[in-house]
């Protein structure tokens, strides 16, 4: 089941923002065009992925089952969640060379993967050339999204680790997902369509991978407890990121420093962005953090800037240093109800792997009536957020894939204002409710998670729940299921009052009451006890040290393997 992600305010009935009706009228006009010649294009493309066999380099090749796997495919494909997908996958290799029956799934999802990009490309491409000032269209957050997905997809085949391969492929599925969920906000129209049933086709083809994936290579969901040593720092971070992290800005020599009264190389964010990255981009989509770019520092001077700051999957290795919370400020205005998606609407949005940001106060102050408006979206593998304030109203941060860690950072909203689907841990942090519109609730997560092999949940740990004073009698809930599966821990923090007894919200009736999992693991404080914790089948009250470990930044994210020598003080297991 998918819920569409123009998700509604806590306590309310109706959407907050959507797509306004002349920004449908205008794009619905500016699409025919496109889709006049489109339209064979995409019922070809539907004829086309009722065969058993795929284009990939213009050759197809149909490969029988013992060729392509060399064991019974009914019976292995009835183990995994689309047993009909799995045959289609096993029975047709697109590159007719497949070892395996998770290296055929991989390689048939890339396949469809490209055939779904062509489309929304083309749709994207000529809706965009008429579209002059309107923003971005949910068709411009799918050709994106699938580009970034067929490169995950060739990095889960050839990972080197079942954890690295079960990271890629977790995030892959989750970009369907958000494409899906952007093409709520597209006109209706055949283009559409052809893309919603390429994008859930692909879907359940990389679900399939997934569930191979831990049937055939010892992929988990979660990791199981590491009997390692507490280390200093997440090991993925290099000893040359701890020692920037370690640094104030005046200690590091950037490679661009951005300044608004001209004493930077440049005068605003994303031309430092481009400048730094145009020798150093990488593969479009590829989530090996480290590979075929060093890192670029940016110091970003204090300031007001007020722009939309992206850092796209080529782009690696980029961290942003400001003069710290409060200094180094950076604005964005966009919402849901302004006509963007909730994808397009964050003030800075990083899908370059390895992305690190410091100093820096980021904020959407779109405000409480304009539905979703992000701050800070976060999708590029290893990335870390390190002493920044990250300030919006719903949806605040967006933790959208890959393996995150934020530490020492403020963070500040009111509906789901923590969400998406990364393995992510949050430490250290001081999380505040803010007042809502009237008739709202607080919740402070939304995770995303759609499938039970996806390796992904939110771990808050060690942090501060405290309300901002101005909340009044606001109800606040520690979280609510957006998708099936969704998983959050709260473990070790202190919750104030301001927690209501019940500390789950459902979204919406029993909707994923018994598949979701929610955990609490020695937390301290007023709204800390659980005697009147909601009783669904898939919420943990008291969790044991085993169970708790698994989601901490040694187990979950697996952050001594990454985060290394860093300087980001953290805590690696319990």
């Amino acid at each position: 089941m998918r819920l569409s992600s123009q998700r509604f305010a806590a306590g309310t009935m109706g959407m907050h923002g959507g797509t306004s009706w002349r920004r449908r009228t205008q794009e619905a006009v500016a699409m025919v065009l496109a889709l006049a010649t489109l339209a064979a294009l995409a019922t070809a493309g539907e004829q086309q992925e009722t065969t058993a066999s795929r284009v990939l380099g213009g050759n197809v090749t149909v490969v029988s089952s013992t060729e392509a796997s060399g064991v019974n495919i009914t019976a292995i494909c009835s183990s995994t969640p689309y047993p009909a997908a799995c045959r289609t996958a096993l029975s047709s290799s697109a590159s007719g060379a497949a070892k395996d029956p998770f290296e055929a799934s991989v390689q048939f999802a890339m396949a469809r993967a490209a055939s779904a990009r062509a489309l929304a490309r083309n749709l994207s491409s000529a809706s965009s050339d008429r579209r002059g000032a309107l923003p971005p269209s949910g068709m411009d957050d799918c050709a994106e999204l699938l580009d970034v997905s067929h490169g995950q997809l060739g990095d889960a085949l050839a990972a080197s680790s079942a954890h690295d391969a079960s990271t890629w492929l977790s995030a892959a599925l989750t970009n369907q997902d958000t494409c899906a969920d952007s093409l709520d906000a597209v006109p209706a129209s055949a283009g559409r369509e052809g893309v919603r049933r390429r994008v859930g086709a692909l879907a359940e083809f990389i679900g399939t991978a997934l569930a191979l994936h831990a049937k055939l290579k010892g992929g988990s969901a979660t990791p199981p407890p590491s009997t390692a040593p507490n280390q200093a720092f997440p090991s993925w971070v290099s000893h040359h990121d701890r020692k920037l992290l370690d640094s104030a800005a005046g200690g590091v020599t950037p490679d661009a420093v951005v300044a608004l009264d001209g004493s930077g190389t440049h005068g605003t964010i994303g031309d430092a962005i481009d400048a730094v990255t145009a020798a150093a981009t990488v593969p479009v989509g590829s989530s090996k953090a480290g590979v075929g770019a060093s890192r670029k520092v940016i110091y970003v001077k204090a300031g007001r800037y007020e722009e939309s700051v992206r850092i796209s999957s080529r782009q690696r290795n980029v961290m942003l240093m400001g003069d710290g919370k409060g200094k180094t400020v950076i604005v964005g205005h966009r919402s849901v109800a302004d006509g963007y998606t909730t994808y397009a609407s964050a003030t800075v949005a990083a899908m370059g792997s390895g992305f690190i940001a410091k100093g820096l106060t980021i904020i959407n102050d779109a405000g409480p009536g304009k539905g979703q408006a992000v701050a800070l979206r976060v999708g590029g593998d290893l990335s870390v957020v390190y002493q920044c304030d990250i300030e919006a109203y719903q949806d605040t941060l967006y933790t959208h894939s890959n393996r995150q860690f934020y530490a020492e950072d403020g963070i500040s909203g009111t509906v789901d204002f923590i969400f998406g689907n990364s393995a992510v841990v949050i430490q250290n942090c001081d999380i505040h409710p803010r007042k809502p519109r009237q008739g709202q609730k607080d919740t402070i997560t939304a995770q995303g998670r759609t499938d039970p092999n996806q390796s992904t949940g939110i771990s808050i740990h060690k942090c501060r729940i405290a309300a901002v004073s101005d909340l009044g009698g606001t109800k606040v809930y520690l979280g609510r299921p957006w998708k099936a599966y969704s998983r959050t821990v709260v473990m070790e923090s202190s919750l104030d009052r301001s927690i209501t007894p019940a500390g789950w919200l459902e979204w919406s009736g029993q909707f994923a009451l018994s598949t979701l999992y929610y955990g609490e693991y020695g937390n301290t404080g007023a709204g800390a006890g659980t005697s009147g914790r909601v009783e669904w089948g898939g919420v943990h009250t008291s969790l044991s040290t085993v169970e708790a470990t698994r989601f901490t930044v040694r187990d979950f994210i697996l952050g001594d393997s990454w985060l290394g020598d860093t300087g980001v003080s953290y805590t690696s297991g319990l």
